[in-house]
């Protein structure tokens, strides 16, 4: 039961974040659906995974400190991926999905693999369907590029 509640969890922060992300797109703001979603999503991710975190007994440290770093850490890679180019910003779906694939790495290093799989699948979709639905309902040129 405790494991279909989490699912839950992240679909619906998932879904809140998309929401707000629609919003945005219609207001033709540089970031939209998938980056909301994205970031909505791997907050959720990185609240849940202390929990079940302590409830497994991942050692005799506190795991909140050890995410807390790590969002920080990304938070500055993310930083750097983001640019301002002719009025443009560019990068903003690439720094979310880097932040969010931190949270989804912390799960496994956690040994929360469920966790850590559904939210890859969850990302994927966020990626790879919502990019279809920008570009064929929103009549939208992505606005950025991926920065490899």
């Amino acid at each position: 039961m405790q494991e279909l509640e989490i699912l839950g969890q992240l679909a619906l922060a998932l879904v809140l974040g998309t929401l707000i992300g629609i919003e945005r797109e219609f207001a033709r703001k540089s970031a939209g659906m998938r980056t909301y979603a994205l970031v909505s999503m791997g907050a959720a991710l990185f609240c849940i995974i202390p929990q079940l975190a302590f409830k497994v007994g991942v050692g005799a440290f506190d795991p909140s400190r050890v995410l807390s770093q790590v969002v920080l850490g990304i938070g500055f890679i993310g930083a750097g991926v983001i640019i301002f180019q002719k009025s443009r910003v560019r990068g903003l779906t690439t720094a979310a999905s880097l932040w969010t694939t931190a949270a989804i790495g912390a799960a496994v290093g956690y040994k929360l693999y469920n966790l850590a799989v559904y939210s890859t699948l969850l990302v994927l979709l966020i990626l790879v369907v919502f990019y279809s639905i920008e570009k064929k309902f929103l009549n939208k040129e992505p606005i950025e590029e991926d920065l490899n």
